[in-house]
């Protein structure tokens, strides 16, 4: 099985029997200009074998370590340097959810005419939240297109009080109520606009799912490893963490006409939208100056500050309880005041429904005297497209 790039060159891909075919020489129809009229040829994809991870949290007992979650992380600075990283950090992973804000870049490049709280959702892995379903239609009523023409896999509200309310009203699963539905109907829409099939629109070889995938090689810098499908149903292109972590820098620092800087504006205006009342996600974005951030399933996390400095983390296992105490660790590490971190820095363990223990990122992770960057994240207006 093979994937063509921009100079025809065949790259060998993964053969599992869920990988999908990549062709993107086969769409040129994104709107976005490089200086010399052509996109960049990206760098070999990475590498697709067993990760090797290391101890990143430790789960802490009554003053005994009790469990220890693995993974990997990465940290950059402004320029894309490596300041920290653990684990294998350039291994091929999938990063579910958290690759949302780059296809939300992808849809604007393609003439999405979305802003504010509609992007910000068309980024999202919503609660199903009333004002999460309200704005899935409100995307659906640009076209007009019909509901029924989603295709995400029908589920209850991810957020537990809103799957608790919406059982007791009598409801079953729904594609609009499941986490994606943002980003569905937001592709569905720049189908209609683009002229392209809105039937199949979730087939890897739809000049939708295409140009995502141009994209996705665009902002990373590199190939894409492989391609299977989401939880959702959408292609999921796998990359590596250093690339995920580069891209959200390419968008979290770029000038705001840009779609990038659309995209980290609307998510930065409304991460409610992006995750939900009371998420982590939300509230990590509320809590720090200029972050655009995103989590995904099986413990996927990835933040960027507004002048390109970047994380990302992979917990080994899955565990979403693991993810938010490395990412804290490794905002700290870029030098933003722990002070705003505290709450994130550390879950608690319970015993008879008290805290006795808490979960905690490593100490290889935690800085170990104050970090000498600045602090204070440029604003986007300030800082140039890298």
């Amino acid at each position: 099985m093979t994937a063509t790039d921009r100079d025809n060159t065949p790259t060998t891909l993964n053969t599992s029997p869920d990988a999908f075919p990549l062709n993107t020489s086969s769409v040129n129809t994104s709107p976005h200009t490089y200086p010399d009229g052509h996109r960049p040829l990206p760098a070999e994809a990475p590498e697709i074998r067993e990760p090797r991870h290391v101890p990143l949290v430790q789960v802490i007992r009554g003053g005994l370590i009790e469990g220890v979650h693995h993974g990997s992380a990465v940290v950059l600075a402004a320029d894309g340097q490596v300041l920290l990283q653990a684990g294998d950090p350039d291994v091929a992973f999938y990063p579910r959810s958290a690759l949302k804000p780059v296809q939300a870049v992808a849809l604007v490049r393609a003439g999405l005419p979305l802003d504010g709280e509609l992007l910000a959702l068309t980024a999202a892995s919503h609660s199903g939240q009333q004002r999460h379903l309200a704005g899935a239609r409100r995307i659906l009523a640009h076209g007009p297109i019909s509901e029924d023409l989603l295709r995400n896999v029908p589920d209850l509200p991810y957020g537990a009080p809103e799957r608790e309310a919406w059982l007791r009203a009598g409801h079953g699963p729904s594609r609009l109520a499941q986490n994606c539905s943002g980003k569905h109907a937001a592709m569905l829409l720049t189908a209609q606009l683009r002229g392209w099939p809105l039937e199949g629109y979730l087939d890897p070889a739809h000049p939708l799912q295409q140009l995502i995938a141009e994209t996705v090689e665009d902002l990373t810098g590199r190939r894409v490893a492989q391609v299977t499908v989401d939880g959702c149903g959408a292609p999921l292109f796998a990359v590596s963490p250093r690339g995920l972590a580069r891209a959200l820098a390419r968008i979290a620092a770029a000038p705001a006409d840009t779609p990038e800087g659309r995209v980290a504006a609307a998510m930065r205006e409304h991460p409610e939208m992006v995750a939900g009342t009371g998420r982590d996600v939300a509230r990590l974005m509320r809590a720090v100056p200029g972050l655009v951030a995103k989590d995904g399933f099986e413990g996927v996390q990835v933040a960027a500050l507004p002048d390109g400095r970047a994380l990302a983390v992979k917990i080994a296992d899955g565990a979403d309880r693991a993810r938010m105490p490395v990412t804290a660790a490794a905002l700290a590490h870029l030098g933003v005041d722990p002070g705003l971190l505290a709450e994130f820095a550390e879950a608690p363990v319970l015993g008879g429904g008290r805290p006795v223990g808490s979960l905690r990122a490593v100490d290889l992770l935690r800085p170990t005297s104050p970090p000498t960057l600045n602090p204070h994240p440029a604003s986007p207006r300030d800082t140039a497209h890298r």
